[in-house]
């Protein structure tokens, strides 16, 4: 709907208009006041002071979506019988930059898909998104080769076109999540090129120089690359009232907790969601977090002031990242470690493994063992299992980068532990 916001303040000069034209996109969530899109500045403000036109707009045909027809990526087929018809819903947000300034809005069409249910509506769903550990592994690559990486957003999410190019002492990476498109060559030459040949096959904006991916803030440097996710900290303090909070340091120890007082698991489970999405770049809170996401279904006020120490403990280190410098190699090695009977619930040993390309912290995760193990020996034996798995899949996603790695070390602090995966023989005994 059309709107005119009045300015009743800041108006010095009687030329200048008293009202500007925007759009009404909906309400306030955080105060009683409109929201106006603002056309000259292109930002959302809040205020009363508006004026609505409702003069109805004149007639016309029914609009036409040029961009699907271009493409042809849907076709109207007839309705299957005993099937159901999802519903659909207009999403609408903001997609800011690093310092919070507007870059563009953005307009989907969504499917309701909670209103359908596995077996019967779908049997299997697909989304075209990258490992957040692949990104981080782009990013190493990018510092040890002196690459500069581009985003790219798509328009429309039907890519359905078919690109042959081929090139043949050079290397062009690509990594895709959803519609963020991130990218680099070994020849400058072809990362223009391609950008161009993107943005003529599909409906695409060239963003510039990776900077911001998936609230992870990238810095640029001479002697390297910092990551690091400090907007996304101030919005999440601020999203669960803990912006004003004192910062401390944590040292968590849970149990559960059969007789305390209940608190919101609603809640609950948004801050963890929220903490586990910040592990993208800190690895410092990655156990803590872990450890109280197994509290999730019935959280106890001390498991909810567990959390708030690890908020609080951000708040005091929102500087803290992860930094890559460059030409340090692409050499892959990989670390492995386990406590003992660490859980308290059902003494239950939790895995820690990390790896690294050249000297950069790349993937890393901690998981608690789907079964109680007898000795030191088994309970670091199993976390070697994990790091050998995730050595595998490394080792297969750098052949797409032209890279044959022959061996990969694991390193453990446990003697038998590295004699027991040596010995083929002993494997049936753990």
């Amino acid at each position: 709907m059309q709107v005119f916001h009045l300015k009743r303040k800041g108006i010095t000069n009687k030329v200048r208009p008293k009202a500007y034209e925007g759009v009404f996109p909906g309400y306030s969530l955080e105060s009683k006041a409109y929201r106006v899109l603002n056309k000259y500045t292109n930002v959302i403000e809040e205020s009363l002071d508006l004026a609505f036109d409702e003069t109805p707009p004149p007639k016309s045909k029914p609009l036409v979506d040029d961009d699907v027809i271009e493409q042809e990526a849907i076709d109207l087929v007839p309705l299957p019988s005993e099937q159901n018809i999802t519903g659909t819903k207009w999403v609408y947000r903001n997609k800011l930059d690093e310092d919070g300034k507007v870059v563009s809005n953005k307009a989907r069409l969504v499917a309701q898909g909670y209103n359908q249910q596995e077996g019967i509506d779908y049997d299997e769903t697909f989304a075209l998104v990258a490992r957040l550990e692949s990104i981080r592994i782009l990013l190493a690559y990018a510092c040890a080769k002196s690459l500069k990486l581009y985003q790219m957003d798509v328009k429309s999410d039907f890519l359905n076109g078919v690109i042959n190019e081929e090139h043949e002492n050079d290397l062009v990476i690509v990594q895709i999540y959803v519609d963020d498109i991130v990218f680099g060559s070994t020849n400058e030459s072809l990362s223009i090129e391609f950008s161009k040949l993107m943005h003529a096959e599909f409906e695409m904006s060239m963003i510039g120089e990776l900077k911001l991916f998936l609230g992870l803030q990238i810095k640029h440097l001479e002697d390297g690359t910092f990551i690091n996710q400090r907007k996304y900290i101030h919005d999440m303090l601020k999203k669960f009232g803990m912006e004003n909070s004192k910062p401390m340091a944590t040292n968590i120890k849970l149990t559960l907790e059969r007789e305390g007082d209940s608190s919101n698991s609603t809640k609950y489970r948004g801050m963890i969601g929220s903490l586990l999405y910040l592990t993208a770049s800190r690895p410092d809170i990655m156990y803590s977090v872990c450890l109280c996401a197994r509290f999730q279904e019935n959280p106890k006020v001390s498991h909810v002031e567990a959390v708030k120490r690890i908020f609080r403990y951000l708040k005091g280190t929102m500087h803290l990242g992860l930094w890559y410098p460059k030409f340090t190699g692409v050499d892959i090695m990989c670390f492995a470690d386990s406590d003992h009977g660490g859980s308290l619930i059902d003494r239950k040993s939790t895995s820690g493994v990390c790896a690294f390309v050249g000297v950069c912290l790349t993937p890393w995760f901690s998981k608690k063992q789907t079964s109680v193990a007898l000795s030191t020996t088994e309970a670091k034996y199993v976390a070697m299992g994990r790091a050998c798995a995730q050595v595998l899949w490394m080792k297969q996603t750098f052949i797409d980068y032209g890279i044959i790695s022959s061996e990969i070390p694991i390193s453990c602090d446990n003697k038998s532990a590295i004699d027991l995966s040596k010995n083929q023989i002993l494997h049936s005994r753990t």
